[in-house]
């Protein structure tokens, strides 16, 4: 069975290739009678249905301060039984269907993640509902997974990334759940119970509930598939309301550790996903340090000044922060002097803008390298839950890069100057920095 759904997955390059380009997919939207909503995009190539879904707004924002990590445990526990499956005989089951099955957590949103042959596809579906409506939170499987999230995060205490992020976190978000470590502390993972976990499920529900699926399906074979997998969730999530949040600007702040180089993470306030200026902010951030080996801070940093391996930027716009960031590491002696010239980018962005030829170059690299996010099932999946989670419309993939061809300089400087004239960015740094 393995062989199979391998085998097939493989040949998902032949399904990308009859696509073409990503402004050829035909999206369906399907409802159900029991109020069940999808998108669709239905290709019978390849023989492989993939099946991306998200509750939203139940990720670890949802986890109780005393409770840090709840939302990622659940996500570790839904497939470690259910229903009259223990562990062991869950995971058989999917093995035995060739189905693929996974959840996943982050700081707003619970995702699972399904595929299987399509000849699998009713099993599949029947234990994702076994998943998510009959967990078994057995005592054994829900303290080996806690045992393996508090071992990871003990390593994590010693890692100087890590460290750092969760500073930053804390210090730009004091007293909201985006400032609280997205998989918990140690001290908080090994609290939690079973009734913890019950209790989170009740943030699973059909409003909050988006749903992808992609493959050899049709809309007539997925609508009872949908109801038998989701129509039994409750029409209402119990979710907590989360206050909207800025991060907190102009602070530096740091930690010791003995190593020989200085994480350094830096972040202010973005914008929203929903704002007009988002997209130059994007294509700025693109020119700035998210281009990668294109961008001004690595031509800066690293190029012409040896001062890291790494260095990026980056627009998070989560649903109740918005926030533009980046980060690198350095040695312990040059921290302030990478420091200094990733400032000067930024007051450069905001006060000179690029030339016409970097805008150009940036468009060009960002409209042509679209299409590569939809060379698979999965990849096309995954790209239309974002799209529903964004709330951006069944047409974003075809107007994409219109708007991205549209911005002008001007638009982008308007951008860099919201995003840098409205507060210094707050910075951290953990490691043994001279000074």
């Amino acid at each position: 069975m393995y062989y199979a759904l391998n085998r097939a997955i493989v040949a998902v390059a032949f399904f990308a290739a009859s696509i073409g380009s990503a402004s050829a997919i035909d999206i369906q939207e399907v409802t159900t009678p029991k109020g069940v909503s999808a998108w669709l995009v239905s290709d019978d190539t390849v023989p492989v249905v993939a099946v991306d879904i998200a509750f939203k707004n139940a990720g670890s924002s949802q986890d109780p301060a005393e409770k840090a990590g709840r939302a990622n445990l659940l996500a570790a526990t839904l497939d470690e039984g259910a229903g009259d499956l223990d562990s062991v005989a869950f995971q058989n089951a999917l093995l035995e269907g060739a189905v693929q099955l996974s959840f996943d957590s982050s700081r707003d949103h619970l995702y699972g993640d399904l595929s299987t042959i399509s000849s699998s596809v009713e099993r599949g579906f029947d234990l994702l509902h076994l998943a998510l409506t009959q967990p078994r939170f057995d005592q054994e499987a829900v303290d080996r997974m806690k045992g393996q999230i508090i071992a990871g995060l003990r390593r994590e205490e010693k890692d100087p990334d890590t460290v750092v992020a969760q500073l930053w976190a804390r210090t730009a978000f004091p007293d909201h759940p985006y400032g609280t470590p997205s998989n918990g502390i140690p001290e908080t993972v090994a609290t939690l119970t079973r009734d913890d976990l019950v209790a989170a499920t009740r943030g699973l529900a059909k409003d909050n509930l988006m749903i992808a699926v992609v493959g050899d399906i049709d809309a007539e074979t997925l609508i009872p598939l949908l109801d038998r997998a989701f129509g039994d969730l409750p029409d209402t999530a119990e979710l907590t309301d989360v206050p909207p949040v800025e991060p907190e600007t102009g602070l530096t702040v740091s930690e010791t550790i003995d190593t020989p180089q200085t994480a350094i993470r830096f972040g202010g306030p973005g914008l929203a996903r929903e704002d007009d200026d988002f997209i130059p902010a994007f294509v700025m951030n693109h020119i700035l340090g998210g281009g990668s080996f294109s961008s001004w801070l690595f031509s800066e940093v690293r190029e012409k000044r040896g001062l890291a391996y790494s260095v990026y930027s980056y627009l998070a716009p989560f649903e109740h922060a918005a926030i533009f960031g980046g980060g690198t590491a350095t040695r312990n002696d040059q921290a302030d002097e990478a420091l200094d010239v990733i400032r000067a980018q930024f007051e450069r962005m905001a006060n000179e803008g690029p030339t016409e030829e970097e805008l150009a170059d940036a468009k060009a690299y960002l409209t042509g390298s679209y299409a590569l996010r939809f060379d698979s099932s999965s990849a096309i999946a995954r790209q239309l839950l974002f799209i529903q989670l964004e709330e951006l419309g069944m047409d974003y993939i075809d107007k994409r890069n219109a708007l991205i061809e549209a911005v002008t300089l001007d638009d982008v400087k308007r951008a860099a100057t919201r995003i840098f004239g409205e507060g210094v960015p707050t910075v951290a740094v953990v490691g043994a920095p001279a000074g």
